[in-house]
């Protein structure tokens, strides 16, 4: 855990007497985890019960209507299951011995080919494929490589609406193939996943069969993939890249994306061990969706962006099940876009990838809340350092995230330890001179917008992190300084980040950077105008020395956070910089641009010589969450820009000149005593 007071922390049983087996204790395994016996698997599906494996002996009984029930159910076509068993092994052994198709093999792989048309009720009935199920679970051993067709058409058979006893029947083939036959691993489980994007109904409502509703057909897809993953412990690791391979493409629906993450979450409920690497690629397909929405906003005219996300917040649609029980998956519902062209038809893809992001978002802050409704718990601090990891490695290093880091600021305020611990952790990835100059001026971009725009920020903290950047740019501004040409973006462009984060934090949160004060009205910003404040120790000494250095940041930083804290820190007596200002319209930064450099946190592209490309952008990732349906969940956590009292915007051209000769300096006395400041601006 790195908080703001420490940046870093230092990561055979005897064996019990063997009786006499009943069946061999080797089986065959081609996984290198264990395989476990299919009972100790736990079926925990409930399905009416169906006949023990033909490899068992029957239990003993002396009811004859029992008896006649099982050789009943175990019949095809007239025939008992012991003639099925033999006429399957003799099928697969003349057709793998052959190594071509043969005409029972031909028949059987068509038994279990999917209905062609809603009319054809397939080769066999229910009760025939059940049989033929059973019969094949007993000779999976044979369905090598030269069976794939047959395991294929397998694989796909219409089975989860089928009857209770052929599910679960259908379920014990997948465990003992997946455990004869480990090549098929993959393939059993990319079957199963494949259901994670929704189901049809139609699925459920097969010819023969009770109906069966979406719900219990995807509890039988997840009842199958627990049972796999409990009889084979190292289909975890199998699982897992194939849960990233079939994640939804971007441009697919919003339904897609939603209902695969919802089976995700379900599946780390009997699979915990898959948990991290489950959120970790939410976060990270949740984050290129981020930037391409941003992306595709930034085209758009402000005007229609704006317009789109107020079409949204007018109708928002939480719709998990819009489309009803009676009909199919949002992916067979495709609209015609013939009748649209040129913007239209762009602002209808932008709006649905917004719209998509929103419910993303929502559902994550749904998912991740529970475990923070003790913030002391042990859920939440595990639950926290996730969402760090995935902060650090993830949504950090994309610079064009929008949305995705709202679950850090919404989350690390629940507590304060857990605000000292991310802003702890921002502090350390920006001082951390291994890392890349662009991933620390990010981190410090981050750093700031979380002080000032968090509700829930304590105004200790706020100093504390006030006096940590200072120490730091006061080492890099000595380090420098005699060698200092001029203000050059790419060679310090990480002193420039910091003190642009200092500017940021001090327009947003002066307030609580005032340590005492003679003023009644505390609660009335308007108050302070005019008066002489208290400000807490090296606040305005530390900003003195940046300012005025060699580096020259305020000519490299963004010119409206520049003017923003001018106007403010004038009006509250605090510095007056007015003058520094007015030199530095003469200078032009090309002549002191370096050809060597860290790089620098601004977009691509070619800017020559215009004096905004050797300047830093105003960014600041927690800016004005925009997506209407999960803005409900950072409201109260957010603190809105508010215009200092006294600084009207007609009085911006009247700042240079008629201001300029009223005062050189103010001098305000530095004063160690403390007072609560936790009131917001």
């Amino acid at each position: 855990m790195v908080s703001l007071v420490s940046s870093a922390r230092p990561s055979a049983a005897a064996s019990a007497p063997i009786t006499k087996p009943s069946k061999p204790l080797l089986r065959r395994a081609t996984l290198s985890g264990t395989i476990r016996k299919s009972e100790d698997a736990e079926l925990d599906i409930d399905l009416m019960s169906v006949p023990p494996s033909p490899n068992k002996k029957a239990r003993v009984t002396f009811n004859p209507t029992v008896e006649e029930k099982v050789m009943e159910v175990y019949q095809a076509k007239g025939r008992s299951l012991d003639s099925i068993r033999a006429e399957v092994k003799r099928t697969i052994e003349a057709h793998v011995k052959n190594q071509g198709d043969s005409e029972g093999y031909d028949n059987m792989k068509e038994m279990f080919a999917p209905r062609r048309d809603e009319d054809d009720e397939g080769e066999g009935s229910n009760v025939d494929l059940r049989t033929y199920l059973v019969a094949l679970t007993s000779y999976t051993s044979l369905l090598n490589k030269n069976c794939n067709g047959l395991v294929k058409a397998m694989l796909a058979c219409e089975w989860m609406g089928r009857d209770e006893a052929f599910v679960k029947a259908y379920v014990q083939f997948l465990g003992s193939l997946a455990s004869a036959q480990g090549a098929y691993v993959g393939s059993v489980l990319g079957m199963l996943v494949g259901y994670f994007y929704g189901i049809r109904l139609s699925s459920g409502r097969l010819p023969g069969c009770p109906d069966v509703n979406r719900e219990q057909l995807t509890s039988r897809i997840h009842v199958a993939l627990k049972y796999l993953l409990r009889l084979i412990p190292s289909a975890s690791g199998i699982l897992s890249p194939i849960l990233a391979t079939k994640f939804p493409f971007s441009d697919e629906t919003k339904k897609i994306h939603v209902t695969y993450i919802d089976n995700l979450i379900r599946l780390i409920e009997y699979a915990p061990e898959l948990k991290s690497d489950i959120f970790a690629l939410i976060t990270d397909r949740l984050v290129k969706i981020d930037v391409q929405m941003q992306v595709d906003l930034d085209d758009l005219d402000d005007d229609v962006a704006a317009a789109i996300v107020q079409a949204i917040s007018l109708n928002p649609s939480r719709d998990d099940d819009a489309d009803g029980e009676d009909s199919d998956s949002d992916a067979d519902s495709v609209t015609s876009d013939e009748d649209i062209h040129g913007d239209a038809k762009r602002i209808k893809e932008v709006q649905g990838n917004v719209e998509k992001m929103d419910a993303i978002l929502d559902l994550l802050f749904t998912i991740y809340s529970p475990y923070f409704s003790d913030p002391n718990s042990v859920e939440a601090a595990s639950m926290f350092e996730t969402l760090l990891g995935h902060f650090s490695n993830i949504i950090l290093p994309t610079y064009r995230s929008r949305h995705t880091q709202f679950l850090l600021f919404h989350f690390a305020q629940t507590a304060e330890h857990l605000v000292d611990q991310f802003a702890g952790t921002c502090v350390h990835l920006a001082f951390q001179s291994s890392r890349p100059a662009v991933l620390r001026q990010s981190s410090a971009a981050y750093l700031a917008s979380f002080v000032a725009r968090g509700a829930h920020v304590p105004s200790h903290v706020i100093r504390t992190v006030f006096e940590l950047i200072g120490d730091n740019l006061d080492v890099i501004r000595s380090d420098n300084e005699l060698t200092c040409r001029g203000p050059d973006l790419k060679r310090y462009s990480t002193f420039y980040a910091m003190t642009q984060a200092l500017l940021y934090i001090f327009c947003f949160r002066w307030r609580d950077l005032i340590t005492s004060t003679d003023i009644a009205e505390e609660d009335d910003p308007a108050a302070f105008i005019g008066q002489d404040l208290t400000w807490a120790p090296g606040i305005k000494d530390t900003l003195t020395r940046t300012i005025y250095s060699k580096l020259n940041p305020l000519k490299i930083c963004s010119p409206p956070i520049v003017a923003e804290f001018a106007k403010i820190a004038h009006h509250l007596r605090f510095m007056y910089v007015y003058p520094l200002l007015e030199t530095n319209k003469r200078i032009r930064l090309s002549q002191y641009s370096s050809s060597q450099g860290n790089g620098a946190l601004r977009d691509t592209g070619n800017g020559g010589n215009n004096e905004s490309w050797h300047q830093l952008d105003a960014y600041f990732p927690f800016d004005p969450y925009q997506l209407p349906v999960s803005k409900r969940w950072i409201e109260g956590d957010y603190v809105q820009w508010k215009g200092v009292p006294g600084l009207n915007q007609e009085d911006d051209s009247d700042d240079d000149s008629s201001e300029e000769d009223d005062e050189d300096d103010v001098d305000v006395d530095d004063d160690d005593t403390a007072t609560d400041g936790d009131d917001e601006d």
